[in-house]
């Protein structure tokens, strides 16, 4: 299976995406999205059918695919001018002549009523016009799905039809409506310059992301003397295992780990943290950070196409793409608008004409009903607003993988929380240990209990091992990890071992206080105590969530005891210990069907229970399982950015509403307006573009408002 990436041009609003996306379901490719925010358009080859053929179908539906992706990207080209400002501009000088036929008695220059003049001024500008609109609108009209610009097209051709009538005929000046058709043409292509405009407002923090992945590297290479040599070379070329040498002040080029040197690293980038973290030889760096300070030498670990910075990018590229729940309605409003307008300005024209009797004033207002007309409105309400909250977002360390998310957040009530890991740092440490069997000596109890923990990717399993590492360790003959449980093993001399909580020690002893109990042969041989610190920011996000009304649990594996003093210092409302993961799943079903809940885990045993939440988040140094799982990833090695993500999410949504409150209040007030009279076509036509404008000030609102 192939995954095709492109960047198609000419996608002006949801209408445009739609037809895309239809022709790629009929071709049955799977795994589509189209985003028309920034033309990004990637689909899944199912082995039918090449992506040439599609390439030519996109590019007959009026759409231009100009390359992939990486491709577009890594060639940095210089920005041209805005196709539609271009188009704008070339018109622009035919239409302010033809507009001064207006003045023509005041200026005495009565040479500009001459309708052969004024329809060699108008036709390069029709010319233009529909080499875009009308190309563009019979396109749309064969494929069944009708965009904007069939509006567009069929008011400034009227218009113009109208007036060619007129001079053929010589039928006077109340047949001639050059200046309608000219500046109905211009003005939405500057209408649409705007809107484009402000589109790619939204897409500043995501753009600032991007850009930060494209940057020189300083590669260790060896010539024929085994001597180090320094090689400028772009990060896009690095690939994982080459060494580079990353200097104070230098960006990191790719994601690697430290081989040599200590460093003060500037994360905010990724994680939105503004302190520098000290970073020493075997720590890992993140492609897109910043050397504050210190000389290292590294290791690649993923080429910049596979590092984190890129994986965010292209995560948040795809929930952009992708349209929450609240957008149904005007996709299904957008869908049948066309026509209905068409509908409505073909009424207009036959009720004015019954009362006015005069044809040219008729058809001058059904124009304008055809003009002013914007579904691009309904199009664009969701995007644009989707767009800002996902940029803020990820700009602040909070990684959302579907857009649904942002709006499902508006509903929370419970939160859950995992314990080890999540409300604690999880950096734990050795705190007390002792052998009960007096065959089992202290080193040898270190010895066991290393050879098992070091198979575990728990984080006390990884404290353990790191701790009490040996060279002398045991050779299994075969080894299982049970989830919730622990660790089990067979020696080659058929010893049994077990290293686990107390559920697996429960037969043998009482005390349940330990973190760890060692087993021999079914026989209880010692244990640990580790201890781990809390999280400076849980107590702080736990009175947030109780000031907003939202219910907190902890639901972990670990002891009650352990559970309840944690949620007592916390001041979280329910405890729910010694749970497996498949309790944790029931509990997490459970609360979800109750009532909206969202859990934050970040250990392998807590995926299928974040895979159950209404919205599952994981924290940035969780096992990869759970990041996986989770809808949200906190970047930011904590909690601190949840009430970001808590408060983007309603923002987005009430944002949302807005967008959509002003694109139907806009169309139903506008539209009757033009069928009486009381907006002529040239002001329809700006109106229009105006009003994607106001959705793009409104959605850029989320870049600075306060959401906490």
């Amino acid at each position: 299976m192939e995954n095709i990436r492109w960047k198609v041009e000419g996608m002006d609003c949801s209408n445009c995406a739609l037809t895309i996306r239809r022709y790629l379901e009929k071709e049955g490719v799977g795994n589509i999205r189209v985003n028309f925010v920034d033309g990004d358009v990637a689909f899944d080859m199912n082995g039918t059918g090449s992506a040439f053929e599609i390439k030519k179908g996109i590019d007959a539906l009026g759409y231009k695919v100009t390359g992939n992706l990486e491709a577009v990207h890594a060639k940095n080209p210089l920005p041209k001018m805005n196709m539609h400002l271009r188009y704008a501009l070339l018109c622009l000088p035919f239409t302010l002549v033809l507009l001064l036929h207006m003045l023509h008695g005041w200026l005495g220059w009565h040479w500009l009523m001459n309708p052969w003049l004024q329809l060699i001024l108008c036709l390069p500008v029709y010319v233009i016009g529909m080499s875009y609109f009308g190309k563009s609108a019979i396109k749309s009209l064969r494929n069944g799905i009708p965009n904007m610009n069939v509006l567009i097209a069929v008011g400034a051709t009227a218009a113009f039809a109208y007036s060619l009538t007129g001079t053929l005929m010589n039928l006077g000046e109340n047949f001639l409506f050059y200046e309608t058709a000219a500046t109905i043409i211009t003005l939405v292509f500057f209408g649409n310059y705007l809107e484009s405009a402000s589109i790619q407002s939204t897409q500043k923090a995501l753009e600032g992301l991007a850009k930060s992945q494209k940057t020189m590297a300083n590669m260790i290479a060896f010539d024929e003397h085994h001597q180090e040599v320094i090689m400028p070379v772009e990060n896009k070329d690095l690939r994982s295992g080459d060494l580079i040498l990353i200097k104070s002040g230098e960006q990191v080029p790719a994601d690697c780990k430290i081989l040599w040197g200590n460093a003060s690293v500037d994360e905010s980038i990724i994680t939105g943290e503004s302190l520098p973290l000290e970073k020493n030889p075997k720590d890992l760096l993140i492609g897109g950070s910043l050397l504050a300070d210190g000389t290292v030498k590294a290791q690649v670990t993923a080429a910049a196409a596979d590092s984190a910075l890129a994986n965010i990018v292209n995560l948040v590229k795809q929930a952009q793409g992708e349209k929450p729940p609240v957008q149904q309605m005007a996709d299904k409003v957008s869908a049948i608008f066309v026509p209905a307008v068409i509908a409505i300005a073909l009424l207009t024209f036959i009720t004015n004409y019954i009362f006015l009797h005069d044809a040219g004033e008729s058809l001058m207002r059904s124009i304008a009903v055809l003009v002013i007309s914007c579904p691009c409105a309904l199009g664009l309400a969701t995007p644009a607003a989707v767009a800002v909250g996902l940029g803020r977002a990820a700009r602040n360390g909070v990684l959302f993988r579907n857009a649904k998310s942002l709006e499902l957040f508006k509903d929370i009530r419970q939160v859950v929380f995992d314990k080890t890991g999540t409300l604690t740092t999880g950096q734990l440490s050795i705190d007390r240990f002792q052998s009960v069997n007096e065959q089992i000596t202290e080193d040898e109890l270190k010895r066991i209990t290393y050879s098992l923990e070091k198979y575990s990717g728990h984080p006390i399993a990884k404290c353990i091992s790191a701790a009490w590492k040996t060279k002398n360790d045991i050779r299994w003959k075969s080894i299982e990890e049970m989830k919730g449980l622990g660790i089990k093993a067979i020696s080659k001399e058929g010893d049994e071992y077990q290293a686990g909580s107390y559920k697996m020690a429960a037969a043998f002893t009482t005390d349940d206080t330990h973190n760890v109990y060692i087993i021999r042969n079914n026989q209880w041989v010692g244990w640990i105590d580790v201890k781990d610190e809390l999280r400076t920011e849980a107590k702080s996000i736990i009175n947030y969530l109780k000031d907003k009304g939202i219910k907190t649990y902890l639901l972990s594996g670990d002891s009650l005891p352990k559970c309840t003093k944690i949620a007592e210092e916390l001041g979280i409302d329910t405890v729910m210990a010694e749970q497996t993961p498949e309790q944790k799943l029931v509990m997490v079903e459970s609360l979800s069907a109750s009532a909206p809940t969202a859990m934050v885990g970040d250990g392998i045993n807590d995926a299928p229970a974040l895979a159950k939440a209404t919205i599952g988040i994981s924290i940035s140094d969780a096992s990869q399982i759970a990041i996986q799982t989770a809808d949200v990833v906190l970047m930011n090695h904590g909690l601190k950015q949840l009430p970001l993500a808590l408060g983007l999410g309603k923002h987005t949504f009430v944002t949302i509403k807005q967008n959509l409150f002003w694109a139907f209040c806009y169309n139903a007030v506008a539209i009757p307006v033009a069928a009486v009279g009381f907006l002529s076509p040239m002001f329809g036509a700006l109106a229009m573009g105006l009003s994607d404008v106001v959705l793009g000030i409104n959605s850029g609102r989320l870049f600075v408002k306060k959401v906490v």
